[in-house]
């Protein structure tokens, strides 16, 4: 070991694949020190070499890989690589979760040490640099060959080429529509109870079983009138989140134990470690003998947030494996799933607040002839809420730390009847075929909470009743010169009707708040006011490869800026798939005022740029549960996704890549099904952090109005595009 100050150490597995694609897991022993993450065979003793280690510094990233299988065994994977060196990777996992975040906070605290001492001391990382040709974006040193044997197996992906893309599997499916974020921006003022339970939205139907049933007041016209408005059942269950969260993930026998609405299960496909299609069977008790038992197949993904809260999401899903099964009727789940949030404990004893949420549609003739079949059934499957508090109430006290939960293929399970196991050989296919690759829609995808700055617990009840909800200072709200936007175009239409579609227009600022002058002493926000730079124009192109530096076509509003002394920041928002696409906002000022945080922001270095680029979300038209998706918390966008700055002359592009996270193609997958019901609006801004930048201030706001795809063109791009800035 090194003499540097060691900050965490312990034992952790080893996780990776061969070459010939099986997984292996070993023990060893990982230390972790203020420049170096190391691990050994055993634990170190006076100045034993370690096995492999990796140089941590502001370059340095944590992936979170989620859920990964190994002989049954179930471990929580993280991935610690260099964004600089992409094939020197490290991997680690855990038994369970809690050891795999200790981990995570840690490694992460190092990396954000070094890049406060890069920026105290005016070092800088290199920015990107854009060179003609397909490989302007790689980097060309070439680690030795036990690193790049070492990254094979951590990937599993023999071949993987030295691309940003760090994303695994295929990323959640389309459109699992999360319900549990924040509604939308007009009920992001309140306070968390408010948003959840809003009379708005919800209607308290019936209190049974200790449970409070809400039912949604929305109607939503892309729905059949088969298909149930959505219910959910809110109840307290005495335990962990963890504990919870392991009964609610299993499929076997003993989810039979708290959930009555269960048969049986199994798998269909893993798709990654957050992601994977399941075959359930429903035990429903509505005269059975008239009425066909129900089946679903289904995609369940599933997150942990930073407050320690679980969200495991459901959405029906066909698939080549999982056909329609004899004497069944194929059941469809429009959006469904369980919000696991911890509670203040009580009596020392853990307690914590469970959702279930359930929108389906039964199918079948009862459900056209009698209306009380699909109710009956909906509140069976809710009260599994009851049987999660019943069965931790009946318990002995439990003194071990979960482990993750094991996803079972039931093939192995069911061997004593020849004809059950036929059956179910029919259904489980472990290794079939991936799903479909996930249609790109828009950079709206790009919408999560992982990062943001969002402390519910201070907000203010009311924005009308806040002394701090004002419009920004007066500074904020001077009258500035307006740039003439006829002199700019895009393929993408503005139009300023509301009803318009497959268009932009601008948002209101006020439609945001961000941090006021106080911010650092009440975390306090306000009404963000008008932005500092204008919105001139937006593409809308798609091609068969992501698009880099599209700020270099000739005739767009960046070089049309350029000519007349404007200077602009370029927003290229590259969505993934098997086609790209790429949404870009052109937003022009005609000068940055000098000293400002914009300034720094545009004249700084990467590590610099990462840190405090922030988008914050909104979707005010659309259904509640794509509202809730999307919410309207805000995230630093160089925390969970790869950012690449150009910075020539007389503009800044930013490349935000989403298929580079997989908490982004995550995101991504949740909404994309319905973008063309949506009305989306997104804001850019620079987070401050001290009193001297406070309060924040939009760089920009736009508003999207019921994207088509189809609608995205093929870009024509110069050969030789304007030489970068150094920053």
């Amino acid at each position: 070991m090194s003499n540097s100050k060691v900050v965490y150490e312990g034992w952790m597995a080893r996780y990776g694949r061969r070459k010939i694609g099986r997984s292996f897991i070993h023990m060893r022993y990982f230390v972790l020190e203020s420049q170096v993450l190391a691990y050994y065979k055993k634990k170190p003793q006076d100045n034993m070499v370690p096995t492999k280690t990796l140089l941590i510094d502001g370059n340095c990233r944590v992936e979170d890989r989620g859920l990964k299988t190994h002989h049954g065994h179930m471990v929580y994977v993280l991935s610690v690589f260099n964004k600089k060196e992409m094939y020197n990777r490290m991997t680690m996992a855990a038994f369970n979760i809690q050891d795999a975040l200790i981990w995570k906070q840690k490694i992460e605290y190092v990396i954000d040490q070094h890049q406060e001492s890069q920026a105290i001391s005016g070092n800088k990382y290199h920015s990107f640099e854009y060179k003609s040709g397909t490989d302007n974006w790689r980097n060309t040193s070439s680690p030795d060959h036990e690193i790049q044997g070492s990254a094979a197996e951590d990937e599993g992906y023999p071949n993987r080429s030295l691309t940003r893309r760090t994303t695994i599997g295929n990323g959640p499916p389309d459109s699992i529509f999360d319900w549990t974020k924040e509604l939308d921006s007009d009920l992001a003022i309140h306070n968390s109870t408010s948003q959840t339970f809003s009379r708005k939205y919800w209607r308290l139907l019936q209190c049974q079983n200790g449970l409070r049933i809400f039912e949604e007041l929305l109607e939503v016209d892309f729905l059949p009138k088969s298909c149930s408005r959505a219910m959910k059942a809110v109840g307290v269950v005495d335990a962990t989140c963890e504990e919870i969260f392991e009964l609610v993930m299993r499929m076997d026998t003993k989810r039979c134990e708290w959930d009555c609405s269960f048969q049986y299960g199994s798998l269909v496909e893993e798709v990654d470690g957050h992601t994977a299609l399941l075959y359930h069977r429903l035990q429903l008790d509505w005269f059975p003998m008239f009425v066909w038992p129900r089946d679903l197949c289904y995609v369940r993904y599933w997150r942990r947030n930073d407050d320690g809260s679980y969200v495991v999401l459901f959405r029906s899903r066909k698939h080549a494996n999982c056909g329609p099964q004899p004497g069944f009727v194929r059941a469809h789940i429009e959006s469904g799933g369980f919000n696991i949030s911890p509670l203040k404990p009580c009596n020392g004893m853990p307690r914590t607040q469970v959702q279930h949420l359930m929108q389906i549609d039964l199918k079948g003739w009862g459900v056209g002839y009698m209306s009380s079949f699909q109710q009956h059934c909906l509140l069976q499957m809710l009260n599994g809420v009851a049987g999660l508090r019943e069965y931790f109430a009946q318990t002995d006290e439990r003194t071990v730390a979960p482990r993750i939960p094991v996803m079972v293929n039931m093939t192995s399970v069911s061997s004593s009847s020849k004809k059950s196991q036929k059956l179910e050989s029919s259904v489980i296919h472990r290794r079939s075929p991936s799903l479909d690759q996930i249609h790109a829609a828009n950079g709206n995808a790009l919408l999560m909470d992982e990062y943001s700055d969002e402390d519910e617990d201070l907000q203010h009840a009311d924005q009308e009743d806040s002394p701090y909800a004002v419009k920004v200072e007066d500074k904020e709200s001077e009258p500035r010169d307006q740039i003439d936007s006829s002199i700019f175009s895009g393929n993408l239409r503005r139009e300023d009707n509301d009803k318009a579609r497959d268009c932009w227009t601008l948002s209101d600022g006020n439609n945001f708040r961000v941090r006021s002058k106080h911010f650092c002493y009440d975390k306090s926000k306000i009404l963000a006011g008008k932005p500092v730079m204008d919105l001139v124009s937006v593409d809308w192109f798609k091609d068969t490869k992501r698009m880099d530096h599209v700020a270099r076509r000739h005739g767009c509003a960046a070089q049309v800026a350029s000519e007349r002394g404007y200077f602009t920041i370029v927003f290229n928002l590259q969505v993934p798939g098997s086609t790209h696409y790429s949404m870009i906002f052109y937003f022009v000022a005609k000068e940055l005022e000098s000293g400002s945080l914009l300034q720094r922001f545009v004249d700084g270095d990467d590590e610099f740029r990462n840190s405090r680029l922030k988008l914050i979300p909104s979707v005010p038209k659309g259904s509640w549960i794509v509202r809730q998706s999307v919410g309207s918390s805000p995230c630093l966008l160089g925390k969970v996704v790869d950012c690449n700055y150009i910075r020539c002359p007389k503009y800044l592009e930013i490349d935000v890549d989403i298929g580079s996270s997989t908490v982004a193609n995550g995101v991504l997958g949740l909404v994309i099904g319905v973008v063309t019901t949506l009305v989306i609006d997104m804001a850019f801004l620079v987070q401050a952090n001290t009193t001297e930048d406070l309060p924040e201030r939009l760089i920009g706001a736009v508003r999207l109005c019921h994207l088509d795809l189809s609608s995205a063109i093929v870009p024509k791009f110069d050969s030789d595009p304007p030489d970068p800035v150094e920053s």
